[in-house]
């Protein structure tokens, strides 16, 4: 048996997003977010990701200097198209079987456990917009 080791550095990290991503973009549930409502330029997006998770998981400083709000972006995108628990909840558990898939160890466990925190601020997030724009 072959032991799968931890995410170790950035060339780590843009293996899982091409993986995650190649999945997140064909699945039944939310592969049209990426697709159709945020119409994702994944070459353009992937470095973009690629420096969110290398500050998420090695502490690095550059995806502050992309002065980028990520829950401002996905709250446009739920003023295109809902985002539900649903769509979160596959978004999460396909980020957790890509990243059991290709690593183990104490940061691959980090990134699901962050990952996990995201998704549910985003939701929270994504709602409480979606609450104050109600009349």
């Amino acid at each position: 048996m072959i032991q799968k080791r931890d995410i170790e550095n950035r060339e780590d990290i843009d293996r899982l997003m091409v993986a995650f991503y190649e999945r997140a973009m064909s699945d039944d549930v939310i592969g049209h977010v990426f697709t159709q409502v945020a119409g994702m330029d994944l070459a353009a997006h992937l470095p973009v990701i690629g420096d969110f998770w290398e500050a998420v998981l090695f502490g690095s400083k550059s995806y502050a200097g992309r002065g980028r709000n990520p829950l401002e972006i996905h709250a446009r995108l739920d003023r295109k198209s809902t985002l539900s628990g649903v769509h979160f909840d596959r978004w999460l558990k396909i980020f957790d079987e890509t990243t059991d898939s290709m690593f183990a160890g104490e940061r691959a466990e980090f990134a699901k456990l962050r990952a996990t925190a995201i998704a549910n601020r985003m939701r929270n997030y994504v709602r409480g917009v979606s609450a104050l724009a109600d009349p």
